[in-house]
C-alpha cells in the first residue's frame, strides 16, 4: 500500500498550495491514500466545515487532529458526525465528541488509522497514549499477528506530541505491531525517518504545510511581540508567496503490513 501523509495544515495559504501540489504528487507517486493532520486548517487553529470541504475537493481521504481539535465552536458538531472523515485523539479524556480511529478500505485491503496525542509538555491532562493504543491493539492487529484479534493490512498512527522522546518511545514500544508512527505537532520536519528492526516506520515530526517565512505558520511579527511583551496576543496565520509542503511517503508490505519504504516529501509552492 502506498500512502502520502502530510503534516499540520496551517490556514488558507496552505489549503491553496495543496490544491496546486496534490494533483502533481498524485501523478508522480500514485498513492493509494492521501492523509494529513488538519487541526490548524481553519484560520491557523482549529477545524471548520468550510475548510474541511475544501480539503475534500483536493483529494484527501482522511484527516487527523490534535490539541486544537475543539478550539472552534463548530468542532463538536463536526467531530460527532460519523460522515466526517476526520479523527480526534483516541486518548482525549472524558466523554467527548468524535472518534480516535477508523478502518479505511483501500480496494481489498484495510488500513487502521489511529490518532494519539502526547502528554509531555502539553497543557491538557490527556490519558495515557501507551495504554490506549495497547487496548486498541487487543482488537486489531497486522496480518499474521492477530491471535484472536481482527487482522488488517496496515496500521498507521499520527502521534501528535511535543517531546521527541515520547514519540520515539511509543514507536519502540509498538515496533513490529504497527506499520508506522508519524509524529506531528511541532511543525518542523525532522531528518530521523527510519524503519525500526521490527519493521515499523518512524519519523519524529512530519513538519507543516504553511507559509515558509513565518513562525510555525503564524505571523512572525505577532510571535516576536508575544515573546518581547509576554502578552497573549491573538495569533494570525502568516501571509506570503511561498508555502512549504511537508510530509512523508510510505510503502507497506502487503504480506506483513510493515514498512518497506519511508521517505520525506518536501515541496515549495507558490501560494498566489
Amino acid at each position: 500500500m502506498k500512502i502520502l501523509f502530510f503534516g499540520d495544515i496551517v490556514g488558507q495559504p496552505a489549503r491553496q498550495a495543496l490544491k496546486k501540489i496534490i494533483p502533481e504528487l498524485k501523478k508522480e507517486l500514485g498513492p493509494d491514500l492521501v492523509l494529513a493532520n488538519a487541526e490548524n486548517v481553519a484560520h491557523g487553529q482549529g477545524i471548520s466545515q468550510k475548510a474541511l470541504e475544501e480539503l475534500s475537493t483536493v483529494g484527501f481521504d482522511y484527516l487527523t487532529t490534535g490539541d486544537h481539535a475543539y478550539v472552534l465552536k463548530e468542532s463538536e458538531l463536526i467531530l460527532s458526525d460519523k460522515k466526517q472523515k476526520i479523527l480526534r485523539p483516541l486518548n482525549w479524556p472524558g466523554s467527548v465528541a468524535g472518534r480516535g480511529f477508523e478502518l479505511l478500505t483501500v480496494g481489498t485491503r484495510r488500513l487502521l488509522l489511529v490518532n494519539l496525542i502526547g502528554r509531555v509538555f502539553m497543557k491538557h491532562d490527556f490519558d495515557d497514549p501507551f495504554k490506549k493504543i495497547e487496548e486498541l491493539l487487543d482488537d486489531y492487529s497486522l496480518k499474521g499477528k492477530e491471535q484472536g484479534s481482527e487482522a488488517v493490512d496496515a496500521i498507521i498512527i499520527d502521534f501528535h506530541a511535543e517531546a521527541t522522546s515520547e514519540k520515539a518511545g511509543l514507536t519502540w514500544f509498538l515496533d513490529g505491531r504497527v506499520s508506522a508512527v508519524l509524529g506531528t505537532h511541532t511543525h518542523v520536519p525532522t531528518a530521523d525517518e527510519k524503519i525500526l528492526p521490527g519493521g515499523t516506520g518512524f519519523i519524529s515530526d512530519l513538519g507543516m504545510v504553511g507559509i515558509r517565512d513565518s513562525v510555525l505558520g503564524a505571523n512572525k511579527d505577532i510571535v516576536i511581540k508575544r515573546f518581547q511583551t509576554q502578552r497573549s496576543l491573538k495569533m494570525e496565520t502568516a501571509q506570503g508567496a511561498v508555502v512549504e509542503v511537508n510530509g512523508v511517503w510510505l510503502e507497506t508490505d502487503d504480506q506483513t503490513g510493515l514498512i518497506k519504504k519511508i521517505e520525506r516529501v518536501r515541496r515549495l509552492v507558490d501560494s498566489e
